[in-house]
């Protein structure tokens, strides 16, 4: 056995996500078309050691106890297989923390393969997505990464064929917001009337990244969860203009934000959005990313 597994996990953006009403579970039922980018995490995994230790980007705000979601995914591989090693996880983040993006999640899938590695379990990817299912919604999509359509809670995934590369821009905004808030408000104006109900077909989508024409999927995109980010966090709208007045082709609400989404033409056009919004002091930071990228990819191996 090895003493240490290093993996990267990438972020994911949401290119269609309609949110269905609220099941018995508590959870919506999801249709999202998900697209795995290069903003990403490195995870290391040890054995002899239960430490968890965060580094880079909002590396305080992670818990860096048994709690953390990685921490968690390392545990439920070693007692899968019966080991009772004490395993220690390392996150060197470039993920936004609570930023609609998925970091957690991606942290999580990039344990439970570095622990697999590393404990030589031999866990197929059915066992491995099984597991992923039972940490979170998310994590089944960072784990296997491209381009695919989700449903049920967005972890019953399809991949999707997508063509060329996309061009993002991330702006993380200064205040989180609560993804729990988002659904119950999104819920509270649908029962008042002040929100539409939810967009089920993502087929413009999916032809759009089939195609690799970002200004059909520029049209295309959509998230259902916008009009209740916007009520909770009304600065938000001011953002997605400025992105727009920049020339972005389409700034959409990142997931359940407050992360904004800004998609681009070209790789130099984005560097120039995300100049612009930086500038203007609208966001915390802006990152460019290209997607799609794979999921979690060994480091070390």
């Amino acid at each position: 056995m090895a003493d240490a597994v290093s993996v990267r996990a990438h972020a994911k953006v949401n290119l269609f996500l309609g949110v269905g009403e609220r099941r018995a579970d508590g959870f919506h039922e999801l249709s999202t078309v998900f697209q795995a980018v290069s903003l990403h995490d490195d995870v290391t995994v040890t054995a002899g050691s239960d430490e968890v230790t965060v580094a880079g980007l909002d590396a305080e705000r992670v818990p860096a106890d048994p709690t953390n979601l990685a921490a968690r995914a390392a545990r439920a591989v070693a007692e899968h297989v019966g080991c009772e090693t004490e395993l220690g996880v390392h996150i060197d983040k470039g993920i936004p923390t609570a930023g609609g993006m998925a970091g957690g999640s991606a942290d999580a899938a990039g344990a439970l393969v570095a622990a697999d590695r590393l404990l030589d379990a031999g866990l197929g990817e059915a066992e491995l997505l099984e597991m992923a299912a039972e940490l979170g919604s998310d994590v089944p999509f960072t784990l296997r990464g491209g381009t695919a359509l989700g449903t049920g809670r967005g972890e019953k995934l399809v991949p999707v064929l997508a063509r060329g590369t996309f061009h993002w821009v991330f702006a993380i905004s200064a205040r989180g917001l609560s993804t729990p808030e988002v659904f119950a408000k999104l819920d509270e104006l649908r029962a008042a009337g002040k929100a539409p109900g939810p967009r089920t077909d993502a087929t413009a989508v999916l032809s759009a990244v089939a195609a690799g024409d970002a200004r059909a999927l520029a049209e295309a995109m959509h998230n259902d969860l916008e009009a209740a980010a916007f009520s909770l966090r009304p600065d938000l709208r001011r953002l997605r203009e400025a992105a727009r007045e920049a020339g972005a082709l389409r700034a959409m609400l990142s997931g359940s934000g407050p992360t904004m989404a800004f998609l681009c033409a070209s790789g130099a056009d984005a560097e120039a959005v995300a100049d612009e919004l930086t500038g203007a002091n609208l966001c915390r930071a802006a990152f460019v990313a290209e997607g799609p990228r794979p999921g979690v990819v060994g480091l070390d191996w």
